[in-house]
């Protein structure tokens, strides 16, 4: 198999971890995934989580840039609904003049968050609803148009737009604007293959993108062993079971156990049904057929091991499987 592989980072704080050792983290990942051969790594924005340390997406982006040479980096996604699109572009455009070439930035519609934290965030209901518009305007301030407001940094710099999604609203919006499209598989998989299928069907050339390109998320969890691995698949289970049903109660492993067998433990074990499981030889078997099942020309891995060490290690594993080339 050979196809262009990416990683998504969340950030993830671990228990007992602080979220400064967390972002650190993300840093070795990034520098390991660089030197691998990986295109890009890309920071998801989410509010009041605490299990998620990329929150400021675009300040941990510019750290990490500062820090790495080559490979690109970006959001994946910044909520455009939480910000006005001016200010996306402007921290987007200084992002580029920083580090030109290396950065993407990757749109989506929800809040990332609960309602009480989109309150805080000043959300306004049916926000949403002007995304497409939100995403024009944030084109526009990114292109050389004369305009009355102008974003600067930001003109003229044409940081590349991808939409993120789960659904056929994205897959849509995307094709209508000839923007690459992200679909976020690696947790919400029912509408993967309707939504590539509308998208390629639907797409339109643009000045950004001749003809579709679909970027699909898929977990790895690759290990020396299979029992190994599996063995990290119950421990990540777990751990999403007490983060999403469970929150605050201070759950133990057995509590979790029981959730997972519950119908909405099920659910939540449902998230990651797009996942590649095992060594070298079973994680690039499972990435191939991903690869052709859901029509990607990319595919951007996210590797949830319980410990850095784990996900390390799954990222090496993975570019062996997926035929990457090492930077030197």
């Amino acid at each position: 198999m050979s196809i262009p592989s990416s990683v998504l980072d969340l950030a993830f704080v671990g228990e007992g971890q602080t979220p400064r050792e967390a972002l650190a983290a993300s840093l070795t990942l990034a520098r390991r995934a660089e030197a691998l051969g990986y295109l890009r790594v890309w920071y998801a924005e989410h509010h009041n989580m605490a299990a998620i340390a990329s929150s400021a997406t675009s300040v941990l982006i510019a750290h990490v840039a500062a820090h790495t040479r080559s490979i690109r980096l970006g959001s994946g996604g910044i909520m455009l609904p939480n910000h006005a699109p001016l200010m996306v572009a402007e921290q987007f455009g200084t992002l580029e003049s920083l580090h030109p070439g290396r950065i993407d930035l990757g749109l989506g519609r929800a809040p990332g968050t609960d309602p009480v934290t989109s309150r805080a965030l000043r959300y306004q209901p049916g926000r949403a609803e002007n995304f497409p518009s939100d995403v024009l305007e944030l084109q526009r301030y990114l292109s050389d148009a004369a305009a009355t407001v102008e974003a600067t940094p930001g003109k003229g710099t044409r940081v590349p737009l991808y939409i993120l999604g789960s659904s056929l609203f994205g897959a849509r919006l995307a094709a209508e604007l000839g923007l690459p499209y992200a679909f976020a598989s690696h947790f919400a998989p029912a509408a993967l293959e309707e939504a590539v299928e509308q998208y390629r069907e639907r797409f339109r050339p643009s000045a950004q993108l001749a003809s579709p390109y679909v970027i699909a998320g898929v977990n790895v969890l690759a290990a020396d062993s299979m029992d190994e691995a599996e063995d990290q698949l119950r421990r990540v289970q777990r751990q999403r079971v007490k983060f999403l049903l469970g929150r605050g109660q201070g759950w133990d492993d057995e509590q979790a156990d029981v959730a997972l067998a519950s119908p909405a433990g099920q659910s939540v074990a449902a998230m990651a049904t797009y996942t590649a499981l095992g060594t070298e030889p079973e994680v690039r078997e499972y990435l191939s057929e991903f690869a052709r099942h859901a029509q990607a020309d990319e595919l951007i891995t996210v590797h949830p091991g319980p410990s850095l060490e784990q996900r390390l290690r799954s990222l090496e594993i993975t570019a062996g499987a997926a035929a990457l080339e090492p930077r030197a």
